[in-house]
This record gives structure tokens, C-alpha cells and sequence, in this order.
């Protein structure tokens, strides 16, 4: 892990960082290139502009470990609510949770109902729930979870990390579920023993990985999503779902919002289901630090900003 990648990831940990970075004119405007504001308004107003264009959204709404029911209980309301919004306008629009933002680590009870009443509510807006992924160490009880909401509820998706050196037995696992998979690169400080720590490693992995998911696509045995920006890794998608009769509707590809628009359209001018992540919130800092661990050399565009 390069040095530059390895401080970036320690830094989105720091609350200290966090308050005196969020109260910088400049890197709140280096931020409004990944997310269209911190309100909801501005995310279904950019989810309806992408609709207008053709391409599906993902909402999430930034934030995690939460430590309290009272803020788990007003994280379920709100997404009940951006729920409501999303059929009342008809986009569209799927959305993202991350579990710790639904109190997890406070009540997994009560996490796993949070989790069943969206799933619910998104079946009954015609939408659809992913369950995000956080550190290696909520995997276990993140699948579990998965697991049991899958059971009652179809339109419910996962999220995996391809840095992780379990996943490949964990995607094994899941198969027989026929699952939605979202596939990841991954994005938090992992020691070596848990997550390659090569480029070349994860981008060999993910490929594997996304090869197993197109080849149960064609079968009917999988709906993978790839998140991912990586036009060379999505172009050998591309070939390897042609190879296998893959149709271009049975996978979508995910990429986040501000990054690389003009391959999105053109993905989808080619017949491809494309998503646009859209985050939103107050909660941002941690999530914009991973961002450019992801690709340290965005650092310029903060630099730029700061000038």
C-alpha cells in the first residue's frame, strides 16, 4: 500500500481532521465534485437529471457507526422516507445502507428489522435495497444479516469487497442464493494478512470474481452489479459477458457520481444498464478521504481548489 493511500485512510479515522477540514470553504468545494449537496433535495434532483439522460441512481445517505437508538431509529426514517420520495416521483432510484448507520453496533436486533422495514418499503416503491460493506470485521454478521432478509425479501442486494482474501469463498457461499452482488474494489485500511495490498492483486481478483458473476448472469444465477471506474476492468467485463452469452440487461455497472460522466453516457448510449451512486449529508468527511485513497493522484483537485 502506497504511503500516500496508507495516510489518507488514517486520516478519514480522525474526528479532530474531520471538524476543522469540514469548516474549510475550499475543501467543501474540492468535495461538491463527488457528491451534488448535502441535502436530499439536491440528491433526487440530480437522481431525476440522470433519469431524464437514461441512467438509474443509488442513494445513500453518508454516515456510520452510530452509537445511539435514537439516531438508528431517525437513519430508518429517513430512508423510509427517501423511499416515499422515490415513488412519488417515479425515478428510478435504488438505495445503499450501510448497517452501523442503522445501529448495528447498538441493537443488531433491531438493525435486522430496520434492514426488513426498507426492504419492504423499497418492494412497495418498486425499488430495490443494497446492504453496503464496511470493515472486515462486520463481513460475518453483514452476510448473516443478508441472509435472513434475503429469505423474506428478493429485492435485496449485497455488497463485496474484492481486496478481501475471503471473498472469493464468501461469494461461493452465496451463490446458491442467487444473489445481487455489488463488487467493489474496496476502501478501508486493512492489514496484509486480511486485504491484498497490491493494485495488481485486487484488480487479478476482481476480474476472477466478476468473470464468476457474468458466467451466473447468463444463467440466471446472479444479478452483479461492478462498481468500478475502471475502464480497462469494465471493458474485459464486457468481453467476458459476450463470451458467455451475457446479456448487457442481466448486469449493471456502478459508478459514482462526478467521475468519469462521459463514460457513464456512454455506457449506456451502448446498451448497458448503468447506476450513478449519489451520497449526500452532512457525514462526509471519512467517505471523501477513501475516495482519494482510491486514487491518491485526486489529491491535485483538492490542491487546485486550496489555490
Amino acid at each position: 500500500m502506497s504511503l500516500a493511500r496508507l495516510l489518507l485512510l488514517r486520516a478519514s479515522r480522525s474526528p479532530w481532521l474531520a471538524d476543522q477540514l469540514r469548516r474549510r470553504a475550499f475543501f467543501r468545494r474540492a468535495v461538491r465534485r463527488f457528491l451534488p449537496g448535502e441535502d436530499l433535495g439536491a440528491a433526487l434532483a440530480a437522481a431525476a437529471e440522470f433519469a431524464r439522460g437514461g441512467l438509474g441512481s443509488v442513494l445513500t445517505q453518508l454516515g456510520e457507526q452510530v452509537r445511539n437508538r435514537a439516531e438508528a431509529i431517525a437513519v430508518r426514517d429517513h430512508y423510509l422516507g427517501v423511499l416515499a420520495a422515490v415513488r412519488q416521483r417515479k425515478l428510478p432510484t435504488q438505495l445503499s445502507v450501510k448497517l452501523t448507520h442503522l445501529g448495528l453496533e447498538v441493537d443488531r436486533g433491531a438493525c435486522e428489522q430496520a434492514v426488513e422495514a426498507l426492504a419492504a418499503r423499497a418492494a412497495d416503491s418498486g425499488s430495490f435495497l443494497w446492504i453496503d460493506m464496511e470493515e472486515s470485521r462486520y463481513v460475518d454478521v453483514t452476510l448473516e444479516l443478508f441472509r435472513a432478509v434475503r429469505a423474506e425479501r428478493p429485492n435485496v442486494g449485497v455488497c463485496l469487497q474484492a481486496y478481501l482474501r475471503r471473498t472469493p469463498q464468501d461469494l461461493a457461499r452465496l451463490l446458491p442464493l442467487g444473489p445481487a452482488i455489488r463488487l467493489v474494489k474496496g476502501a478501508y485500511n486493512e492489514p496484509a494478512h486480511v486485504a491484498f495490498s497490491s493494485k495488481r492483486e485486487v484488480d487479478r481478483c476482481y476480474a476472477m470474481l466478476a468473470d464468476q458473476l457474468v458466467e451466473e448472469a447468463a444463467r440466471g444465477r446472479a444479478r452483479p452489479a461492478f462498481g468500478t471506474h475502471d475502464l480497462g476492468l469494465i471493458t474485459q467485463i464486457r468481453e467476458r459477458a459476450e463470451r458467455h452469452n451475457t446479456p448487457r440487461q442481466a448486469y449493471e455497472i456502478h459508478m459514482l457520481y462526478g467521475i468519469k460522466a462521459a463514460a457513464q453516457r456512454a455506457l449506456r448510449a451502448d446498451g448497458y444498464a448503468v447506476r450513478v451512486l449519489i451520497s449526500y449529508g452532512t457525514a462526509w468527511f471519512a467517505w471523501y478521504m477513501r475516495r482519494l485513497a482510491e486514487r491518491p493522484a485526486n489529491l491535485w483537485f483538492v490542491v487546485k481548489n486550496l489555490v
